[in-house]
């Protein structure tokens, strides 16, 4: 009963009136979207900050709601969306696969993202202080950096490969569109499928007066193994530094930390290109390769006639739906939290929520229609299927695609348009990397590092860059592989699962627990810590106003029931279907599993070694310790005291007993 009964049965109903037409108002009535999205706290509650600059003076919020918004977008809108969407949409039934991605989207995506947005909001803090919530969890946190900090390594090396291939581009002819003095004897522009259709394995024939090899392959991709990369045999093989790349690397890190040499305050006004010029270039690719002679097979084997409805049935095809949604929004890295820790107290993250996630499932499918609409015009020049030009991954964006670039008129400029894109995309999310690392430090040392942002954001990128020299050997792309296949896959979905256990088993619904209160607060002598059940329902409605009990029935079955059911299915399917990753065919030896499976632990240990560590550090028998540290922290509160109300009042909290702690000041103390 406690479970999903909402906060609202039993009491009086009440709302608040939001902005509407002037006769709906005096009428006392209200619209649709009022009800939805309408922010009645902004109207309950008049905040002298709103209209003042910053209304968070010591910590900072963003200039505007555009910034926020551009910055989340951003974030959310990574590489993943135009190489790895387009690939699944096409592998798993075309216009098929966006019934199962968008009902993952509303019953997983939507409801997750608006978790963390007000987790983060609420307290305006990092992903590692805003588990003081529940202080026994705070391992989830650190955890989530840790996965932000590995990525954020390798994630920035992709970024150089973009600039690499920015700057290669400004050539004419574009360096991979043909065999040149780099090129093997392996390298023919006459396509695989083309060599294999004479029936003749292990010789050599003639066609159109070239020699085509069995082994055969395309400029662009011994373009992007022997140029580019330099690719060794495999790990065992590092080899030195790819300087170019290495140059590149450095480039990227400064364009980085140029960026966030203020924190949001630079940031916010970068993304206001960063954020929006990818569309432009999407729309401009999409016009010229819908001008092009086989686009539209191209379009029909991506999202048009070829759709296999038949593969809804398959459970495959879900699990791929569920996994990129997780993915693509970025959820359990702690990046939404960080971002919306910046928001004012009484923006309206609900509507947000809907902002962010349907612009980043539109962007997946608009990307799509510009990536197939020029694949599909490579594949009727090579005489092939469209289906067999298609790549996924890196072998989509930098070796597919940019061979298909290169058959257009004006191929140089094409190129830089696309590799520019791929270049503000990665950066946009690499912000807001960094953003995680320098908040979790700035939250944690306020009084030192507030004021000195400069001073946390350049080591902090001087270090990244120093750790990804190794992914931009000759072994670079081996490393990266390695990095994202061990830490950027399932091990979120564990992140994502402790992360709805903390806030919304432990932190909202201690009132689960009922029948065991009496005897806990004879043990602890403290009632509150059973005194809040749907706490964290009650928080948001300190942020947004009261809602209809209707409204939250549906969030609490996504973030009780169904969310962490889909969530336990695909874990046990990854794990059972675990196969040991490689990459261009080559597997990685022994010691390089080894060593990915201790960056997941890396990842993964912090949850229990740091619910040990703090029930081992608190007092009384272990009832009482685990009580207490499933209970709030005392200084778990809204930052500023204006919008603590009666719940979280210095008032209360002396009645309480437990005003301990500076009431305006958050504790720097992670441990």
């Amino acid at each position: 009963e406690g479970a999903l009964k909402p906060p609202c049965l039993g009491k009086k109903i009440s709302f608040s009136l939001g902005s509407r037409e002037t006769e709906m108002k005096e009428n006392g009535l209200k619209s649709f979207k009022d009800l939805v999205f309408g922010n009645p706290a902004v109207v309950e509650e008049q905040n002298p900050h709103v209209d003042d600059g910053d209304e968070n003076t010591e910590r900072g919020n963003w200039t505007s709601k555009k910034e926020y918004l551009l910055s989340t977008i951003g974030y959310a809108v990574g590489l993943g969306n135009i190489w790895r969407f387009p690939y699944l949409a096409y592998k798993n039934g075309g216009g098929a696969f966006l019934i199962p991605y968008f009902v993952m989207l509303v019953v997983t995506g939507i409801p997750l993202f608006f978790l963390e947005s007000a987790f983060g909001q609420f307290c305006s803090q990092g992903p590692i202080n805003i588990w003081r919530a529940v202080p026994i969890m705070q391992g989830v946190g650190v955890g989530m950096v840790m996965v932000t900090l590995i990525v954020s390594i390798y994630y920035n090396v992709i970024v150089a490969y973009s600039l690499y291939y920015m700057f290669a581009s400004f050539q004419f002819p574009l360096p991979w569109s043909a065999c040149f003095s780099w090129a093997d004897a392996n390298c023919s522009t006459t396509p695989a499928g083309s060599c294999n259709e004479t029936g003749v394995l292990g010789a050599n024939w003639t066609q159109e007066n070239r020699t085509c090899p069995s082994s055969v392959q395309s400029p662009s991709e011994q373009y992007w193994d022997r140029v580019a990369l330099q690719r060794s045999s495999g790990l065992d093989e590092t080899g030195p530094v790819v300087w170019p790349l290495a140059l590149c690397l450095l480039l990227s890190s400064i364009l980085v930390c140029a960026s966030l040499i203020k924190g949001i305050k630079s940031s916010g006004k970068v993304v206001y290109f960063t954020a929006t010029f990818p569309y432009v270039v999407i729309l401009i690719l999409l016009i010229r390769g819908a001008t092009l002679e086989g686009a539209r097979d191209g379009i029909e084997f991506y999202i048009g006639s070829q759709s296999n409805l038949t593969k809804v049935l398959d459970v495959q095809v879900w699990k791929d739906a569920a996994t990129q949604t997780f993915y693509s929004l970025s959820i359990g890295w702690g990046g939404v939290m960080t971002l919306s820790s910046y928001s004012n107290f009484h923006n309206n993250m609900f509507k947000d929520t809907f902002v962010v996630t349907l612009t980043n499932a539109g962007t997946s499918v608009l990307a799509g229609f510009a990536i197939f609409s020029i694949l599909g015009h490579m594949a009727y020049i090579y005489q092939m299927p469209v289906g067999e030009v298609v790549k996924e991954g890196f072998g989509l964006a930098f070796i597919a695609y940019p061979d298909a670039l290169s058959k257009l008129p004006i191929s140089p400029l094409w190129s830089i348009l696309f590799f520019f894109m791929l270049l503000t995309v990665g950066l946009d999310s690499q912000f807001t990397g960094i953003e995680v690392l320098t908040t979790c430090l700035t939250d944690a040392f306020p009084k030192f590092l507030s004021n000195k942002r400069s001073l946390v954001t350049v080591p902090t990128c001087l270090i990244l860059y120093l750790l990804g020299l190794p992914c931009v050997s000759r072994a670079g792309i081996y490393w990266v592989t390695l990095m994202d296949q061990f830490v950027a896959s399932w091990v979120l979905l564990f992140l994502t699962l402790f992360e709805i256990i903390g806030v919304c088993y432990i932190y909202g619904e201690l009132d689960l627990l009922e029948t065991f209160a009496p005897r806990a607060a004879a043990v602890t002598g403290s009632p509150r810590a059973f005194a809040g059940g749907n706490r964290f329902i009650e928080d948001i409605e300190m942020m947004l106003g009261k809602k209809s009990c209707g409204f939250w029935l549906w969030w609490r079955a996504c973030w009780f029931c169904i969310c962490p059911g889909i969530i336990v299915v695909i874990l046990v399917w990854s794990l059972m279907t675990f196969t040991s990753p490689s990459y261009g065919g080559v597997p990685f030896p022994g010691w390089g599993l080894a060593l990915g499976w201790c960056m997941t632990a890396f990842v993964l240990v912090w949850i229990p070694a740091i619910a040990g560590w703090k029930l081992l550090r608190a007092e009384g028998n272990l009832w009482k310790r685990l009580k207490t540290l499933c209970s709030p922290a005392e200084d778990w509160h809204p930052f500023l005291d204006a919008h603590r109300g009666e719940r979280y009042s210095k008032e209360s909290r002396q009645a309480r007993g437990d005003d301990t702690v500076d009431p305006n000041g958050i504790s720097s103390s992670w441990l």
